[in-house]
């Protein structure tokens, strides 16, 4: 087998070894790649976004939105929920986009008590071009790999995942 070119987790798990030879850092080494991974994206990610006005979070409410379907509409608690936000951190959010003019708040007809968020045309708009812009640095990044190992690593990162997230 080829041997990979170092990169900054391999020099890290080196000097484990030398002060540690005892520790098995399998683990280390690839939760230390993803959290770079991670890091890396959401950069990328906001880069990505910026042309558009909005943040990552922000992009995170608009797709969700978007995601849902026609009407595009959800309860902030459903957002929430989804996003796994408190409602204070969706408030500042709804609050910004709402100002924006890319989503709109109104009384639920089926709760006096509750509100519906709902994407404006623009906010329709916006989405889908953002959404477009971010697939394309995913797909930049992805192109590292061939599709027979994009597909591999997404199984066993699916894998990990259903076993890391209970």
């Amino acid at each position: 087998m080829e041997q990979q070119p170092a990169d900054p987790v391999d020099a890290i798990i080196e000097q484990w070894a030398r002060v540690r030879p005892d520790l098995d850092t399998r683990a280390m080494e690839v939760f230390g790649r993803i959290f770079r991974l991670s890091r890396a994206m959401g950069d990328r990610m906001e880069s990505a976004y910026k042309p558009y006005g909005i943040s990552r979070g922000e992009f995170d409410v608009l797709a969700t939105l978007r995601r849902s379907g026609e009407p595009h509409t959800l309860s902030p608690r459903q957002l929430s929920a989804t996003l796994m936000l408190t409602t204070g951190g969706m408030t500042g959010r709804l609050d910004k986009l709402e100002r924006a003019g890319l989503l709109r708040r109104s009384p639920d007809p089926h709760d006096r008590r509750g509100l519906q968020v709902t994407l404006t045309d623009e906010g329709l708009r916006l989405i889908d071009e953002a959404v477009g812009a971010g697939l394309a640095e995913e797909s930049d990044a992805l192109s590292a790999l061939n599709a027979e190992q994009a597909g591999h690593l997404a199984d066993l990162l699916r894998e990990l995942l259903r076993a890391t997230v209970k």
